[in-house]
């Protein structure tokens, strides 16, 4: 199971391995604003916004070089 290091205004999950899983801010107690996920070697997984805990606008998924291989709206 991940290592969560969570505050008022920044969420971090840690992989076995100790390297950032997701990292993005938070307030009262939701997910808001712009988050990443993280594969184990570090590469960038995912990004995408929330609001008040809801996904919304464009999320990016990203293949192992870097590049945007997925887009989806979310309204």
């Amino acid at each position: 199971m991940p290592e969560t290091e969570s505050t008022e205004g920044e969420h971090v999950e840690r992989h076995r391995d100790g390297s950032v899983r997701a990292r993005g801010p938070v307030v009262d107690g939701r997910p808001h604003g712009y988050w990443e996920w993280f594969r184990t070697d570090g590469t960038l997984l995912r990004s995408g916004h929330f609001a008040a805990g809801e996904n919304v606008g464009e999320w990016t998924t990203y293949d192992r070089s870097g590049a945007p291989y997925k887009v989806t709206d979310r309204g």
